[in-house]
């Protein structure tokens, strides 16, 4: 076999080792949520259940798993299950998905009111080990303006009982850059959640998507979001603030106190193989992305006749790499040399010299001892340095 070749079956090799599921039900849809997520009221939870332990039984005989290092339960919202579905729902994960590494990090999304201690009992039963609560501010005006249906009274409730159940590696996600959202507001978040004194920490720009109600009133100019200099302050107080707390900044939207970073999206940061399981969800299994039927009776019905893939592509070595420095960049430890060569038998010169040359110059990425990361001015401009390298 040619180098070529064997370079290419190497590339084609990699195995799968963390799961991805999706659960699309949730209390009320926000504002500015494009994710495929449905209402809970009237839908066939069950069913759904059941046809995600068909697609989970056929996944596992087309792409057999070895060890899987993490399982991550998002949505929709899927702690809206009743304690007896949880329980039904994560029998069927392990099932298909045993646990044969001792140190699985098994996350599931929250929403702040839906987590009663029953509910997270059976969660720890279940084997889950960490919660991530969509908190998003801790201004009940602002909840209120951006969709969320939960009051901060409600965020403080959730983690008690969290803690009650059991779990202790619990984290937040908070977001900037909301409409009529000043920094002085962004500052009292930041207080709030820094006395929770929780292991880790998410904070997101708001995006305006596309099929969301805050999409419609952006182009009809009743959006009004804050400046770009008023939300670079915000996320400059906020990187500020949880560093001097002793928070790790791995990843340009993340903060975790050391041996709390999340080991799931880390996966898809070092461009890792994974399962994608549930409606609308997205895999990547042997260089190859699939995207699923995204309707729920649509999904049902087609996990029953065997097809619930409602697009497949291959991922060329080529595009593998770009998205390799992409995502890669995005945590603060950068893109490591040594792995970029383990999966595409190259160096990081022999294919992206002019890239890497110019952002030198423009002190958006520097040298590591490991490879390449970016500086202070590149965190700032990271998505000019994301899209240098495609193709």
């Amino acid at each position: 076999m040619t180098k070529t070749k064997a370079s290419e079956a190497a590339y084609r090799q990699q195995q799968a080792s963390a799961v991805y599921i999706h659960i699309p039900f949730c209390t009320h849809k926000c504002h500015y949520c494009d994710f495929n997520s449905y209402a809970l009221e009237g839908q066939p939870v069950m069913a759904y259940l059941e046809a995600l332990e068909r697609e989970m039984e056929l996944t596992v005989k087309q792409h057999p798993p070895e060890t899987v290092e993490t399982i991550f339960v998002g949505g929709g919202t899927p702690t809206v299950l009743t304690p007896e579905q949880m329980s039904y729902f994560l029998h069927t994960v392990h099932t298909y998905f045993p646990n044969k590494a001792n140190d699985l990090e098994f996350s599931m999304e929250a929403n702040p009111g839906t987590t009663d201690l029953e509910k997270l009992h059976a969660m720890k039963e279940g084997g889950v080990n960490r919660i991530s609560f969509g908190v998003q501010s801790f201004d009940n005006g602002l909840l209120h303006a951006i969709g969320r249906i939960h009051s901060t009274d409600e965020v403080y409730q959730s983690l008690e009982n969290a803690r009650k159940a059991g779990f202790s590696n619990l984290s937040i996600d908070l977001m900037f850059g909301l409409p009529k959202q000043t920094v002085e507001q962004v500052r009292d978040s930041v207080t709030a959640a820094l006395g929770l004194e929780l292991p880790h920490y998410s904070l997101y720009s708001l995006k305006v998507e596309e099929n969301t109600l805050f999409h419609s009133l952006y182009q009809k100019g009743k959006l009004p979001l804050p400046d770009e200099d008023a939300e670079l302050e915000m996320y400059q107080h906020i990187m500020g603030r949880l560093i001097d707390a002793g928070y790790q900044h791995y990843e340009i939207s993340n903060f975790a106190k050391p041996g709390f970073e999340s080991r799931h999206n880390s996966m898809y940061w070092k461009n890792r193989a994974y399962y994608g399981l549930g409606a609308g969800a997205h895999g990547y299994i042997e260089r190859q992305r699939h995207v699923n039927i995204k309707g729920i009776q649509p999904y049902i019905d087609a996990t029953k006749q065997g097809l619930p893939v409602l697009e497949q592509f291959d991922i060329s070595r080529e595009e593998a790499m770009e998205d390799f420095m992409m995502v890669g960049l995005r945590l603060l430890e950068g893109v490591c040399e040594a792995d970029f060569e383990r999966q595409f038998d190259c160096s990081f010169e022999s294919v992206f010299a002019p890239v890497l040359e110019r952002l030198l110059q423009q002190e958006l990425i520097q040298k590591s001892p490991e490879g390449y990361r970016l500086t202070p001015r590149g965190l700032l401009y990271g998505n000019d340095v994301f899209a240098a390298f495609l193709g």
